[in-house]
């Protein structure tokens, strides 16, 4: 196998499990959310969902939002593979930080 197929390779298998730790930590994020809304100890900071959470709407709407992002961050990926890893990488990152803090805040209520 050449050097350039086992590169593509790598960036495929690097992609995926980004987008697939992104799904899981949004998805994470939601039900966290929905706990700690339930408990009366934080809000939902989106006004857009903030009348939905605890009800079942809500999490629909985080799965299909994180699944709808994934593939965009797929299309990115297959035109642009750089840009899309670099995207990706940032969006993990950024819910990775919202899931510690809401890890935090169940850990001390």
């Amino acid at each position: 196998m050449s050097t350039v197929v086992k590169a593509a390779s790598a960036g495929k298998r690097k992609i995926i499990l980004l987008l697939s730790a992104l799904v899981g930590l949004v998805v994470a994020d939601g039900v966290m959310t929905n706990i700690l809304v339930g408990k009366g100890t934080a809000w939902e900071a989106n006004p857009f969902l903030e009348p939905i959470v605890g009800k079942t709407g809500f999490m629909i709407i985080k799965i299909v939002g994180a699944l709808l992002c994934a593939l965009i961050l797929w299309d990115v990926y297959r035109r642009y593979p750089r840009v899309g890893i670099i995207a990706a990488w940032i969006a993990v990152i950024g819910y990775a930080v919202i899931v510690a803090w809401n890890a935090g805040l169940i850990l001390l209520t």
